[in-house]
């Protein structure tokens, strides 16, 4: 199983349709994947709050531009498709509320899964006090693996992703608009996060600089026993690759048996 992480480079002087069209583009060229990946808010910028209003958009209906160009783009290209993540707008009890919002489309463009973030970063600052948290662990199941969804700051909670285990997941997605500050911190709890879980981590960070905020990339592939398949080390715009190997989960999880073991 070939996965193919997408590192988007975020620049404030390229619109968002045009980013849009772009990282259409960079899917299709992605053919020869199976599972491709796109980073957290690329099209906005994780830390651009004050155009999160001006650029959300539905799921679907007029408006759901990302959702259907990247429709299109896994359709045509034949891969599954996880888009990175939009901030949604949606219909609330007291009018309009905003999600960070991962999708994931089929190799038909068909919707397979969205994820609202539940960890919300900002401590009462930014995201924490604009978007509303998700509630909900959300798996995939594909043909040869069952995806768990996360999103940048989720990584620091090992709670959610030993509920997406429980639930069957035996790879881990995790966008990220990751600063480089913490950049060592990401490399760190992506790792962490491969092993404790015996699964694969795939964590896409993006490139470029979110509304000044230098991001991370280091997009990075990392096998159940911990081991880096494959990283970008800098936070340029690239394609980071590798192949996956499904039963390989099982062999660590029988070898190695330390799942079996959990009291709590």
């Amino acid at each position: 199983m070939r996965a193919s992480l997408l590192q988007i480079g975020v620049d404030p002087d390229e619109t968002v349709e045009a980013r849009r069209a772009r990282a259409a583009a960079l899917v299709r060229e992605q053919s020869a994947a199976d599972l491709v990946v796109l980073p957290e808010l690329w099209t906005v910028g994780a830390f651009a709050f004050d155009s999160f209003a001006a650029e959300a958009e539905p799921l679907r209906g007029p408006g759901a531009r990302t959702a259907e160009a990247m429709s299109a783009a896994a359709r045509d290209a034949r891969v599954w498709l996880h888009a990175g993540s939009v901030v949604e707008r949606a219909a609330g009890k007291s009018g309009e509320v905003y999600y960070n919002t991962s999708l994931v489309f089929s190799p038909d463009g068909e919707p397979a899964a969205v994820y609202r973030k539940i960890h919300r970063f900002g401590f009462d600052r930014g995201e924490a006090t604009l978007l509303a948290a998700g509630t909900e662990p959300v798996t995939v199941p594909l043909p040869d693996t069952v995806l768990g969804l996360a999103t940048c700051y989720d990584l620091r909670f090992p709670e959610l992703f030993r509920a997406l285990t429980d639930a069957g997941a035996r790879t881990l997605v995790i966008p990220a608009g990751w600063p480089a500050r913490r950049a060592a911190h990401w490399s760190l709890l992506a790792r962490a996060r491969a092993v404790e879980n015996q699964a694969y981590v795939l964590a896409c960070g993006t490139a470029g600089s979110h509304a000044g905020v230098p991001q991370a990339g280091r997009s990075m592939v990392v096998d159940p026993w911990g081991e880096v398949l494959a990283e970008a080390e800098d936070a340029e715009e690239r394609v980071v690759t590798a192949e996956l190997d499904p039963a390989y989960v099982t062999k660590v999880r029988e070898d190695f048996p330390v799942l079996r073991d959990r009291v709590l």
